[in-house]
């Protein structure tokens, strides 16, 4: 199979120079590009992609920064972006970062060395080329997923996290219930401050009172939610239902409940947010907030390849807001007493 150091020996350039062609051609003369092509076609060495990659000087590469893989809706997102890069012959590059800023701008990076063309973000953290663009005040293409406030100008899709919230909690109002808990995501993270307003704005609407004591934050993880929910049973106040910034910390709340023998929903009723699949599963069955999180990537993806049109081609940034709708099942119930355990 030919490599790289192939490619030089028959285009008569270092492999310096091919390594510089395929990261950043707009350095290597015209002239060498075209030696460079050819021996990448008479090599056969993916001459479709590193050619038209040399011409149009693209990388057919998009880099998607998350900050872990652990959480289901990661995977459902990344598998929409999949499904419209695939369709249209792009590749995409998974960079996990942890939170961690730095890991965000050496991925950002890739892009001005011609390695990526652009970046699609569920995360947190911005990277520093959207303050401080690399050429000419121009943000290389960027797209922004759920995380990011309006202001922000990139393009972006999202569901509408506040009304998303307040319909639970209008829900758990309509069947009777007044003191309702929640369990936020991370307070820092623009989509839980989103869902923790949501969950105000929908007690505003039934006419109940905020209480700050029946708000235990979370990190959207199985374990926080547990331990959250232990948090407020331990707290002393009175609830009878608890609105969840996700599933997992929802099933891991309905642990935590199971864990004291507390019924679910007779005495506490347990609502999540993303409609992830193994909700639908768990014992009992969990009402949720469908997310479209599938088609929240391939609407990101979709942007994507707006923003790689050329520059007089592209429509303008914008903003898409994909619908959410209630998904009622078992864990949500008419108020019931909550026994004391010994």
């Amino acid at each position: 199979m030919a490599n790289i150091k192939d490619i030089a020996r028959v285009a008569g350039v270092s492999v310096a120079t091919v390594s510089r062609a395929l990261s950043t051609p707009s350095l290597v003369r015209p002239k060498t590009i075209e030696r460079i092509e050819a021996a990448i076609a008479d090599l056969n060495y993916e001459p479709n992609h590193l050619a038209a990659g040399l011409r149009r000087q693209r990388s057919d590469n998009v880099i998607v920064a998350v900050p872990s893989i652990h959480n289901p809706f990661t995977s459902a997102f990344v598998e929409g972006i999949e499904n419209v890069a695939r369709a249209n012959r792009m590749r995409v590059l998974l960079g996990i970062t942890e939170g961690d800023l730095e890991a965000l701008n050496k991925y950002a990076s890739m892009i001005a060395g011609k390695q990526a063309d652009g970046m699609i973000l569920l995360e947190t953290n911005l990277p520093d080329i959207v303050n401080n663009p690399p050429a000419q005040g121009k943000v290389p293409p960027i797209v922004a997923a759920c995380e990011y406030p309006p202001e922000l100008r990139l393009p972006r899709v999202r569901i509408d996290n506040l009304e998303a919230c307040a319909l639970v909690v209008g829900h758990l109002a309509e069947l009777g219930h007044t003191a309702i808990a929640t369990i936020t995501g991370p307070i820092g993270q623009y989509m839980s401050q989103d869902r923790l307003s949501g969950y105000k704005l929908g007690l505003a609407r039934a006419r109940l009172e905020f209480n700050e004591t029946l708000v235990a934050p979370g990190d959207f993880s199985l374990q926080s939610g547990y331990d959250a929910m232990v948090r407020l049973l331990d707290g002393g106040a009175e609830f009878t239902a608890v609105a969840c910034a996700n599933d997992e910390m929802a099933l891991g709340a309905l642990s935590a409940l199971q864990h004291r023998g507390i019924s679910v929903p007779d005495e506490v009723s347990v609502a999540g947010f993303d409609d992830l699949r193994f909700g639908a599963f768990s014992s009992p069955p969990l009402t949720t907030v469908h997310s479209p999180t599938v088609e929240i990537g391939e609407a990101a993806m979709r942007l994507m390849l707006d923003a790689l049109l050329p520059a007089d081609q592209q429509p303008p940034a914008r903003e898409v807001i994909l619908p959410h709708r209630l998904i009622v099942r078992q864990s949500t119930g008419a108020p019931g007493k909550r026994r004391r355990k010994g």
